[in-house]
């Protein structure tokens, strides 16, 4: 698997894109608005390309999902039958428009929902894998903790995308955690809550999870 389409053209799909150019693979960024991705286009290199969210999703063998949880409904109807039978890590959160209270985001979903189910439901024809959620950008590819890797939780309905995912995510240096199938999202997503209490409330940001075992 080495062709990557990467929807959305924010700081999460360029941090995402250059690590998988970094790591040998061809990467298409989709955008509404293709043109305004030239100038990373020009400087990414000859496996570097970009094109429409459908363009994307219709080049990519392994699709991510890199937008604004409230978009993404509207990013994915957009791509059409390009997703059918489509792997797509979904690294979105529900975070809802209302401004963080003490420094803890508002969601859009309740305790017993999850943004990744509401996605799964309404693309079947997709196999969608939450990562990358718990996390900030700066530290999605090969972050340094030392001596330890981070853990990067996982989950999803179907074994061999998440297989694929893995085998992504080992290159990117993490530790993964596979939480079982989508109804985890329902625990994963809301530890972007969790990560983004310290810098809301002036902490930093320089911090990742780790799932002790013994």
């Amino acid at each position: 698997m080495k062709k990557v389409g990467v929807l959305g053209s924010g700081a999460v799909g360029q941090t995402l894109a250059d690590g998988l150019l970094k790591h040998g693979y061809s990467v298409m960024r989709g955008s509404r608005e293709p043109e305004k991705l030239s100038a990373w286009k020009n400087g990414a290199g000859d496996n570097a390309s970009i094109g429409t969210f459908v363009q994307a999703a219709g080049f990519g063998e392994l699709l991510i999902l890199a937008v604004k949880g409230g978009a993404a409904e509207a990013v994915l109807e957009a791509c059409g039958q390009s997703l059918s039978g489509k792997t797509v890590i979904d690294t979105t959160n529900p975070i809802a428009d209302a401004p963080p209270v003490n420094g803890v985001l508002q969601f859009f979903t309740g305790p017993n929902d999850s943004l990744l189910e509401r996605l799964q439901t309404k693309f079947p024809a997709a196999s969608f894998v939450k990562a990358f959620s718990c996390v900030g950008n700066a530290w999605m590819v090969n972050p340094n903790f030392g001596d330890q890797k981070p853990s990067m939780f996982i989950c999803g309905g179907n074994e061999q995308a998440k297989r694929d995912v893995r085998a992504l995510l080992d290159q990117f240096g993490w530790d993964v955690e596979d939480m079982g199938g989508p109804e985890a999202a329902r625990a994963i997503e809301p530890l972007c809550m969790l990560w983004c209490i310290p810098g809301l409330r002036g902490g930093g940001w320089n911090h990742a999870f780790k799932l002790l075992k013994k």
